[in-house]
């Protein structure tokens, strides 16, 4: 595919790769802001506020290996451009939702839209660059847009919440998506592989019950403790899932995923990496968000400014990979950048309702940097580990990590300030039974069912309810920081001994790739 192409083509044609990895990444964090706004519009409940947060990611973990293969089969462009068709329809959907139920509904079906189009920006990238030095340049562009997408979302979502309703942040997506799909069509080259064999939809239904079958078990678990009946059996029934498609992998002659790809230990490094980081990271983002709004008492637009250090230093982080690769090596590198984010997070243990901003914003860039590093270097990692023909599958197995960890993360996470919020709030004589049941469900519920109480009543239940929910943030702190620590000696621990280069010797004068760099 690639040799046909001009220069010009290729970095044209990655430019619409950009455009939809950033469409994505944005979605799922340009909702974190709104989440206010949702809870006094569709009055959802704290386990439907989880699920209106991560039902997205759940969805979009659980099938972008299926949909990573089926790209492979169908063609990559094919599958990106249906994708992006679907997306735009499931937005407005999400953008008109007249209750929690819809919104959940809506956000899952952005999910099942969103697994298409991600494993297909990364496999086409592996074949518009067949050059080493070309790719890892375009990779970290990538990684830069998927990152940057990420941290955009509060900027995006404050923006408009300052002038629209919260449905707004999904209407966004809908001209950037025609955009797409018009470009898309013109400038990308078709890809698939050219010995695909079957499809095998066995394969698929295990793989999505059983990543949905241990998540939502481990969701529950975190919220409820493990006394309710569905946990355990979820949590069973999903691991059996799991170890059946595993097996039955092993027997197909054209497996969905290769899992012997798991040997080589860079992917395998990688992959890990990339899932406990997220959990850490996406749910302390989760919550930081309400902090700035509901604590410190920032507006939407001023709230996702100050999350401005994290976008910059994420793009920053993509676009320097692989220079520091080459500098400092692949272990040294991933550990380092996991070591980073765990100390950045260390802050936020220790954040009070009137900690200077400042403090917050240095967290914020430390964290979002190591994180535009880390994942840009974990997906360069994954793609080199896998065969040309099969790097759909291969960017499917590196992008459900990092949804699967940013679901686990906002569940995680938010269970355990959601649990210490709710155990924790000292409800004043005064209120009656079921304002304060209200109250209790969440820190957006409180500040709402504030408002129509007495004043002398409505002081103390505000003020416990933000310092409960300040100790929670500071436990999510603190417990993200001890995941991304072990991540940190995991890494190190995998990538040990990897002194050779990891795709090819480097020369003087062609710096190499993310793939050719020092493990």
């Amino acid at each position: 595919m690639s040799t046909a192409l001009t220069t010009r083509q290729r970095w044209t044609g990655l430019a619409v790769l950009v455009l939809a990895v950033t469409v994505v990444a944005l979605d799922a964090t340009v909702l974190s802001l709104a989440i206010p706004s949702i809870s006094e519009t569709l009055r959802p409940s704290g386990t439907q506020l989880l699920w209106i947060g991560d039902s997205y990611s759940f969805v979009l973990a659980g099938l972008l290996v299926s949909m990573g293969a089926l790209s492979d089969r169908i063609g990559r462009k094919k599958l990106l451009l249906t994708g992006s068709a679907a997306f735009g329809a499931a937005s407005l959907l999400a953008a008109y939702a007249p209750s929690a139920g819809w919104l959940i509904l809506a956000r899952a079906l952005l999910g099942v839209a969103g697994a298409t189009i991600m494993p297909s920006t990364l496999s086409l990238i592996r074949g518009l660059f067949p050059d080493d030095r070309e790719r890892a340049t375009a990779i970290g562009i990538w990684g830069a847009a998927a990152t940057a997408g990420a941290a955009l979302g509060p900027i995006v979502g404050g923006a408009l919440l300052e002038h629209f309703w919260w449905g707004s942040v999904f209407l966004l997506n809908i001209p950037v998506l025609l955009l797409l799909l018009v470009l898309g069509a013109r400038l990308l080259p078709e890809s698939r592989d050219p010995r695909p064999g079957r499809w095998d939809v066995l394969s698929v239904a295990l793989s999505m019950a059983g990543v949905i079958g241990v998540v939502y078990a481990v969701k529950e678990a975190a919220a409820h403790g493990v006394a309710r009946w569905d946990v355990p059996v979820a949590f069973v029934a999903g691991a059996a899932a799991l170890t059946v498609f595993v097996r039955r992998q092993l027997r197909l002659e054209t497996p969905l995923l290769d899992v012997r790809l798991f040997a080589d230990r860079r992917f395998t490094a990688a992959v890990t990496a990339s899932l406990i980081s997220l959990v850490g990271v996406s749910g302390v983002v989760f919550v930081s968000s309400q902090y700035l709004q509901l604590v410190r008492g920032f507006g939407p637009l001023h709230a996702g400014l100050a999350e401005l250090p994290a976008f910059v230093g994420s793009v920053a982080g993509g676009l320097l990979t692989a220079r520091l690769a080459r500098r400092f090596g692949a272990r040294a590198l991933l550990a380092g950048c996991l070591l980073a984010m765990g100390l950045g997070m260390a802050v936020l243990g220790f954040l009070q309702q009137d900690t200077a901003y400042l403090v917050l914003a240095a967290s914020f860039l430390v964290v979002g940097t190591a994180e535009g590093v880390a994942y840009t270097l974990g997906a360069g990692l994954v793609l080199t580990a896998a065969p040309a023909d099969k790097a759909g599958a291969a960017s499917a197995v590196s992008e459900t990590a990092y949804e699967l960890g940013t679901a686990l993360g906002i569940a995680l996470v938010g269970s355990v300030v959601g649990s210490i919020y709710t155990s924790g709030l000292a409800v004043p004589a005064g209120v009656d039974p079921a304002s304060a049941a209200r109250a209790g469900e969440s820190l957006g519920a409180a500040v709402e069912t504030a408002q129509g109480l007495p004043a002398e009543v409505a002081g103390p239940l505000l003020a416990s309810a933000k310092d409960v929910f300040v100790q929670g943030m500071n436990s999510a702190g603190l417990l993200a920081t001890l995941l991304l620590l072990g991540a940190a000696a995991m890494a190190w621990r995998l990538l040990r001994g990897e002194n050779r280069p990891t795709g090819g010797e480097a020369t003087e004068d062609a710096a190499p790739a993310p793939e050719k760099i020092r493990a």
